[in-house]
């Protein structure tokens, strides 16, 4: 078994969903779910099949999107991983639909933050050991940092 670090190429604004499922229809129904959510995200999504042909799937609304999860999808390599790539709306938005996907089987890790998938590698594959999302605590929160934080999710409309 050999370990992997496989970084996910994005642009510092995107957010991606990173995940496990198990079923041919999962990028098409992953598309079905954002749409159907919230039609204004612009996205691509791709899944890497685990047996059959092994090909990844691949769909989404933006060629530029679609083409940086098909990219990523084929560099991470392990079997029923996909990937969805966001501008223009936040995770946060769509997680639960995602989640409801019949065959989404897991979430590895959600956000902006640049990412690492940590894989194992064996003669019959590659697996998803874990992703490193963001970096390492730097320090405590302050009373500044809360008040902060306490008016930018008033800010951008998530409390009032």
């Amino acid at each position: 078994m050999e370990l992997l670090v496989v970084p996910i190429e994005k642009e510092e604004h995107q957010n991606v969903i990173l995940g496990q499922t198990h079923f041919i229809k999962s990028a098409e129904d992953l598309y079905e779910a954002i749409v159907n959510t919230n039609p204004n995200i612009q996205f691509g999504v791709a899944f890497n099949e685990a047996s059959g042909p092994c090909l990844v799937r691949f769909c989404g609304n933006n060629d530029k999107l679609v083409e940086l999860a098909r990219k990523n999808a084929y560099n991470v390599g392990a079997g029923h991983f996909f990937i969805i790539i966001l501008e223009n709306g936040y995770p946060i938005n769509i997680l639960n639909a995602i989640k409801q996907v019949p065959e989404v089987a897991c979430i590895y890790a959600v956000g902006a933050n640049p990412m690492q998938v940590i894989l194992a590698e064996t003669e019959l594959g590659r697996a998803v050991l874990g992703v490193v999302d963001g970096l390492k605590p730097k320090g405590l929160e302050s009373d500044e940092h809360k008040q902060e934080r306490h008016h930018f999710l008033r800010m951008i409309g998530y409390k009032f």
